[in-house]
């Protein structure tokens, strides 16, 4: 059982920028693969981002490669998204999520969520 807690979110810019954070408890957060996913109001659950157990691997959803950056730290159980050149469409509450198997970019396998952190770019 893996419990996640995000935070880091805000009120930005456009061409702003935030660095989201997710602490993890339990002492398996580092055999599990964690996730960042987003919902805009109105729409569905949205893929942002994984990184594989080990840190080797990332992955990004075309929208925000080259702007977001995923990264871990198992010595303190937090994965983090840094957040560059933020534009209006990337208002969303944003989501942690985790899995010890791998789970590719469909929200639905994912087995652990946290509450969410609300992120609004705007002028």
């Amino acid at each position: 059982q893996v419990q996640l807690v995000e935070s880091g979110g805000g009120l930005v810019q456009p061409g702003g920028s935030l660095r989201l954070s997710c602490v993890g408890s339990g002492r398996t957060f580092s055999t599990h693969h964690m996730g960042w996913f987003r919902q805009a109001p109105g729409k569905g659950r949205e893929f942002v981002a994984r990184i594989k157990w080990s840190g080797s691997s990332t992955y990004y959803a075309d929208s925000v490669k080259d702007r977001f950056t995923i990264s871990r730290d198992d010595a303190k159980n937090t994965v983090y998204m840094q957040m560059n050149s933020l534009n209006l469409e990337d208002t969303a509450v944003y989501y942690c999520a985790a899995n010890s198997v791998y789970s590719g970019t469909d929200y639905s396998r994912w087995a652990y969520w946290g509450q969410g952190t609300q992120v609004t770019v705007s002028s």
